[in-house]
């Protein structure tokens, strides 16, 4: 909130990283229920998992401990296609059974959600949660259950219920609690559970979990085990999501190494804690460190599967946002247009894919950046176009983009194209997420800024006083959101030749939000801080004016200082 003007639009990384709204899914109808049920019979735990029958044969999977994540994935993830509790083909027959059943739960809810049966795998994990329940509160709190919880919490995941797998982890916390650590296949369980406690952002208790599994490994298998690897992934990106990047660095380290010495200094194997790593050192600024580490990737893919291989152009991605946080900008360019030609020539990867959309963006940001503004449009037209083409004009991922082009347009003062893509994109968001929720006001306050430029103040004035309302709701009086609105509204109203003394209480608002969320004495409250003198003064105010002149001296002199130093 800097400057007596209006917000500049959100930047490409804010906008980048939101969120993606869920699309709507059409209701089916139930032509068929698939329902397991349970039958308590502890004596050889003979729980039986019944399925009414859906189609003529289940796919069956075999299922194998991984030691190691694949390429190009984190290996830290619950596994997406199968599920993967139990392992061993010698543990007792109660087990075996029971992980085939478990396993064809778990199929049969992707395989519903892969039809567009959203509601129908919700039924089914529901009946089996009912199930489970009732042997849970009959007493019986065994490895079994928590397995069965286990598969639940991940199809609830997989169906993308949030809120339901936070309860179903504090069901299972509950269970493994009490369960020694020789208990068959407690350790899968575990990693899943951290892997699901970190999607919820609980990071501490993701931690712990993943902490008992290691422990449990590291008794079994020995430090030195390849199947280490998983574990000691999951807690490392843990770490370095809540702000302990020294230990996650070294626990990053612990697994290349380990890797390393078993499987060669050039394993494919390499390439996921090498990338983890130097992503984490990236976000440390360090960027010299994670060049080494890219830099590594790509002499292991190069040597691999050549130079022309999808995968070279992943790394040299990776290379290129470290060459722009060194400052080279047109290194970073080079290096970001040649892995995305790679991967085009290759065809790796589908144009829509989320890496290949990751890498216009930041390519199309550096050329803004760069003052190649019609180069970096270009890029963010083609984001815009391949994702109409893929996911249809009306589907909320195209918001982002629309955003995003919105706001190279308003940098060149084409604020009419601007005014139609945010149009457009509020219309969509409407249509998704409804009137009142919080995340229409982002593309709605784009637009009344937009408006603001092309001197529709009445219109812009209205849409951010809904903003306003919506954000104050949602966020709460005083939150950042809210002091974002009321900066536009005051500029948007002191042209509108509104009360001095209603746009005073307004800068006083954004005041006391800037003091609380940036200091006392930041440069946000430098800017506030003269447009406050400034009004007390037209409103003869001169006590208050008096004081706060002296603050706004003190300040001006330090802002002064650093700029001279």
């Amino acid at each position: 909130m800097k400057g007596s003007c209006l917000l500049p639009s959100h930047s490409f990384t804010g906008i980048r990283t939101s969120k993606e709204l869920p699309h709507m899914l059409s209701l089916c109808e139930l032509k068929s229920i698939a329902c397991f049920s349970v039958c308590n019979q502890r004596q050889n735990y003979n729980q039986k998992l019944y399925i009414i029958p859906i189609r003529t044969a289940s796919v069956r999977v075999r299922i194998a401990r991984s030691s190691v994540g694949s390429l190009e994935c984190d290996g830290t993830g619950p596994h997406s296609d199968a599920y993967s509790g139990f392992s061993a083909p010698n543990d007792h027959q109660r087990i075996g059974s029971l992980e085939r059943e478990l396993e064809e739960l778990f199929d049969e809810v992707k395989r519903m959600i892969r039809m567009g049966n959203k509601n129908d795998a919700i039924d089914l994990l529901t009946a089996n949660y009912e199930a489970v329940k009732e042997s849970l509160n009959a007493g019986t709190k065994g490895i079994e259950e928590a397995a069965i919880l286990d598969v639940i919490a991940l199809g609830y995941m997989a169906v993308g219920d949030l809120k339901f797998v936070g309860s179903l982890l504090d069901m299972m916390k509950e269970v493994v609690d009490n369960l020694k650590d020789d208990a068959p296949r407690l350790d899968s369980i575990l990693m899943h559970m951290g892997s699901m406690y970190a999607t919820l952002n609980m990071f501490e208790k993701s931690l712990d979990t993943y902490q008992r599994a290691l422990y449990i490994m590291e008794g079994t298998y020995g430090k030195d085990s390849t199947l280490l690897v998983t574990p000691c992934l999951g807690m490392a990106k843990v770490l370095g999501s809540f702000g302990k990047a020294t230990k996650a660095i070294e626990i990053y380290q612990r697994v290349i190494t380990l890797l390393g010495s078993s499987r060669g200094a050039q394993s494919k194997d390499l390439v996921v804690p090498l990338l983890s790593l130097g992503n984490l050192l990236l976000k440390e600024r360090r960027a010299n460190d994670a060049e080494t580490h890219f830099t590594r990737v790509l002499d292991i893919y190069t040597k691999l599967y050549g130079q022309n291989d999808g995968r070279i152009g992943i790394a040299m991605s990776s290379l290129a946002r470290v060459k722009s946080a060194q400052g080279k900008s047109d290194e970073a360019i080079q290096l970001f247009k040649r892995a995305i030609q790679v991967m085009k020539d290759s065809n790796y990867l589908s144009p829509d894919d989320s890496i290949m959309e990751k890498m216009r963006v930041d390519l199309s940001e550096l050329l803004h950046a760069a003052g190649r503004g019609q180069e970096g449009r270009e890029l963010l037209e083609e984001c815009l176009w391949i994702t109409e083409r893929h996911k249809g004009k009306e589907h909320p991922i195209l918001v982002t983009h629309m955003i995003n082009l919105a706001t190279s347009y308003s940098r060149s003062k084409n604020y009419a194209d601007a005014e139609h893509l945010l149009r457009r994109s509020l219309q969509i968001m409407i249509k998704h997420k409804g009137t009142d929720d919080q995340s229409i006001s982002f593309p709605m306050l784009h637009l009344a800024v937009t408006l603001y430029h092309l001197k529709k103040d009445e219109e812009a004035e209205k849409l951010a006083l809904e903003v306003l309302r919506i954000r104050e709701k949602a966020f709460g009086k005083n939150s950042l959101p809210v002091g974002e609105a009321l900066d536009c509204l005051v500029s948007i109203q002191t042209r509108l030749g509104k009360d001095d003394s209603e746009l005073l209480e307004l800068l006083r608002r954004i005041l006391s939000i800037q003091e609380r969320e940036f200091g006392y004495e930041s440069e946000e409250v430098l800017v506030s801080l003269k447009k406050i003198v400034y009004y007390l003064d037209k409103l003869g105010k001169k006590d208050e004016k008096l004081t706060l002149h002296r603050r706004l001296s003190v300040l001006r002199k330090k802002y002064n200082q650093i700029v001279n130093y």
